[in-house]
């Protein structure tokens, strides 16, 4: 028996490596830097003529005999994918279909029912699916977004001012208090504690609420407008190089939301809550002033005829939302974003943004309040943000095809799909979760794009590490770091 050492194999795979780059068949070395010929493999054989590779159908590959014995057996025990060439992009028919993950069975010598079930569903922390947001159902499998259904509330508005007494309709996606946070499936935030700025300042970012003995959430300020027509439209379509199809955008959000000034007072997604231990809840509204009956024809979701109408009431990332009847519950059905954090798949909701240009972006409501949360402090103390990481110039699609490198903000804005940004840290992953977002975009520089460096980015690290070293810079090569932009964006769902 031949016994083969560690040493063996490794200069095996080292000659493959070698004659690969060489281009040649494996039968001829090639100067290395000291002028020392590279390893060469022993069995490749002076005569040998790529005949094994020949009769597996194969071209004649240029790691010589090794290499071709390797992609023969492969052929012949793996069910990988077949009838893909080498090079060539597979046919992925929708934009956010090159989102999805591989199943594990790609490569694989058995097909994906013999494996076994995800680790995440022994442990919450390690690799698998695993739904973060449990309040609500998930369907992974509706188009053209995946969505949550969330339980719907009616809360309403005490302000004193031109709306007072209006009904409102919100959900509950995160809280401060991490024993209800567990019991109602919510996301747990110790950051929302910091997003409270004292009553008396110059500026406010909470809202003050109470909930009376029926149950309803009784809010002390805060109006919203859904009346607003969304308007996202580019002055170019040139994603090349540098280019920055924002600063060219035509934008109007579709949702805007009361400021510190208006005699409603101020409109924020977060609400203090006094006789609920005074822990802060976010509870992003999706319609204002309406009743349940004005409500109940969406309850099957909103058709191509009614969109006008239903935009006008609701929050657009709405996609059917029923108030419930003889005493049942509502619920609301909301689309979702795809994104990443720390190199895996997520899924979250946008619903509030900062600035306008965010918000039409987005979908989400205008938030002006939000902008006095400061932001620029990722996870230092009394920080109550985390970061998100966007593009503007990330790679395109190309040549009719779907790019499985697009990224940023150039593609959404051509229609490729969403924009793909990167979360910092979320539940399981990390313990610095919060649910508002510190908007850092990144532009890549004309060097990066010419060295081919530009590439989608999935881990926040990864990016500090381009930017430290100059390929990624703020826009038109300004410093890198935060945007001023705060985005309200529960995480839902992790992929992987």
């Amino acid at each position: 028996m031949k016994i083969i050492t560690t040493k063996t194999v490794s200069m095996a795979l080292l000659g493959v490596l070698v004659t690969a780059c060489d281009g040649k068949d494996g039968r001829d070395g090639v100067d290395g830097a000291d002028g020392m010929d590279a390893p060469v493999m022993m069995d490749t054989g002076s005569g040998y003529d790529g005949s094994a590779a020949e009769a597996a159908g194969l071209a004649p590959l240029a790691g010589g005999r090794t290499a071709e014995d390797i992609a023969v057996a492969t052929l012949a025990n793996s069910n990988a994918l077949t009838g893909v060439a080498s090079g060539t992009p597979l046919n992925i028919p929708t934009a956010g279909s090159d989102f999805a993950t591989a199943p594990p069975s790609v490569g694989a010598d058995v097909p994906v029912t013999y494996f076994g079930p995800a680790p995440s569903s022994v442990n919450p922390n390690l690799i698998g699916p695993y739904q973060l947001l449990k309040a609500g159902n998930l369907d992974l499998a509706a188009s053209p977004n995946t969505t949550i259904t969330l339980p719907l509330y009616e809360g309403r508005l005490e302000s004193g001012g031109t709306n007072d007494g209006a009904s409102l309709w919100y959900v509950v996606t995160d809280t401060s208090d991490k024993e209800n946070a567990a019991a109602l499936g919510l996301n747990f935030s110790a950051k929302l504690r910091f997003t409270d700025l004292p009553d008396g300042m110059l500026s406010q970012t909470v809202r003050r609420g109470y909930y009376d003995a029926d149950g309803l959430l009784v809010f002390a300020s805060g109006a919203v407008d859904f009346t607003p027509e969304r308007v996202v439209s580019p002055g170019s379509s040139d994603s090349s190089g540098t280019n920055n199809l924002l600063a060219s955008l035509t934008f109007a959000p579709g949702a805007v939301g009361s400021a510190g000034d208006s005699d409603d007072g101020l409109y924020s997604p977060l609400v203090q809550i006094s006789n609920a231990g005074g822990h802060i809840y976010n509870a992003p509204m999706v319609s204002f002033n309406t009743s349940a009956e004005q409500l109940a024809p969406y309850c099957d979701g909103i058709s191509a005829e009614e969109e006008a109408s239903a935009r006008a009431l609701l929050h657009d990332k709405v996609v059917a939302i029923c108030p419930g009847a003889a005493g049942e519950p509502g619920s609301v059905t909301l689309a979702l974003t795809n994104g990443f954090s720390f190199g895996r798949p997520v899924l979250y909701i946008s619903t509030d943004a900062s600035a306008e240009i965010a918000a039409s972006l987005e979908g989400a409501i205008y938030t002006p309040a939000l902008a006095a949360i400061p932001v620029g402090r990722d996870d230092s103390l009394f920080s109550g943000v985390e970061r998100i990481f966007g593009f503007t110039n990330g790679p395109t699609n190309d040549f009719d095809e779907v790019n499985p490198q697009r990224q940023g903000f150039n593609s959404a804005i051509r229609g490729e799909g969403g924009p793909l940004n990167v979360l910092g840290g979320i539940p399981t992953i990390a313990t610095d979760y919060s649910p508002l977002w510190d908007l850092n975009l990144g532009e890549w520089t004309q060097a990066a794009v010419d060295l081919g460096y530009r590439s989608r980015m999935t881990e926040e690290f990864a990016i500090l590490g381009m930017a430290e070293r100059g390929f990624i810079t703020g826009p038109g090569g300004s410093a890198y770091g935060s945007t001023g932009i705060i985005i309200n964006c529960p995480i839902v769902h992790r992929l992987l």
